[in-house]
């Protein structure tokens, strides 16, 4: 199946770029944590290489176009990679092609991590969503343009993950009921003039790495949203210094109350993680939500 992958891409990168792709070397490397992975050395430069043949068909296409909206922002020191070459799984598995970082270390990383944070933020959109729908893991996001926040997240985002949640795993009229009202509450609770930024989407500590240019992002669920749902995930599971939540708020500062807004938003998450894990997801989203009752 590799050498299957290879010689396809060999001749894709042919079509596109129309240049010979000669490769000199191959090897494992860590970096997909749900997918194969390789470094490529090529007559063309090093490339990752990453598979998978049970993912949805179009996974890798959407992660490409993510990562080409990301490298549309003005950002000085936050590196993304570029994406080579994408393909949606049939009888291969889809794949993604994209430049290779090497892992290394420049002064300053979790600085130059927050103030690039914070530059990808300051890129908007008059609406919130994405130009595609898209996959938070493996689950698909409803991206639907959408000019109210409060809308985008209580439907496209909690009830949208709730009604998959009601189709496969256990959920009593109770918690749903739950979950509308919390919808409900919205207004009361998010502010209404939220801007829509570019954000990442699945920013926790496995999808950022320190390489030999400047800190990377792999690996988003991008869209436009309000940017404190970026936060949300990284307070979730923690892996980011002070420095960088300083950097970060020096060069955009928060609004006030976002700490008591980042748990809400995280129950997006905690519900995705019910939805593909099971497990006290389920619960502990449960719980957050009364909260706000």
């Amino acid at each position: 199946m590799e050498q299957k992958i290879i010689s396809q891409i060999i001749e894709e990168f042919q079509n596109k770029f129309e240049e010979e792709l000669i490769i000199k070397n191959r090897q494992s490397v860590g970096g997909g944590c749900i997918s194969n992975s390789l470094l490529l050395e090529t007559n063309r430069g090093d490339f990752f290489l990453k598979w998978n043949s049970s993912t949805p068909h179009d996974l890798f296409i959407r992660e490409a176009e993510a990562l080409e909206e990301l490298g549309k922002a003005e950002l000085a020191d936050l590196i993304i990679p570029k994406p080579i070459l994408a393909k949606e799984g049939d009888e291969l598995p889809g794949y993604l092609l994209m430049d290779f970082l090497p892992a290394g270390h420049t002064s300053s990383q979790d600085e130059k991590l927050g103030f690039g944070l914070a530059q990808l933020h300051r890129k908007t959109n008059d609406s919130f969503g994405f130009y595609h729908d898209n996959y938070c893991g493996v689950t698909e996001q409803d991206n639907r343009w959408n000019n109210s926040w409060i809308d985008f997240f209580g439907q496209q985002r909690v009830m949208y993950l709730v009604d998959k949640i009601e189709r496969t795993r256990s959920l009593s009229s109770t918690e749903k009921d739950t979950y509308t009202k919390l919808v409900e509450r919205l207004p009361e609770l998010i502010p209404s003039n939220s801007e829509a930024s570019l954000i990442h989407g699945d920013l926790w500590s496995g999808n950022y790495l320190y390489t030999e240019k400047g800190p990377a992002l792999i690996d988003p669920a991008s869209c436009y949203a309000d940017r404190e749902m970026e936060l949300s995930i990284m307070t979730m599971f923690g892996g980011f210094s002070q420095t960088t939540w300083d950097s970060y708020q020096n060069e955009y500062p928060l609004n006030p109350g976002w700490e008591e807004r980042v748990q809400l938003y995280q129950i997006y998450h905690i519900l995705n993680h019910y939805y593909l894990f099971g497990g006290s997801y389920g619960s502990q989203a449960l719980r957050i939500a009364k909260q706000y009752l």
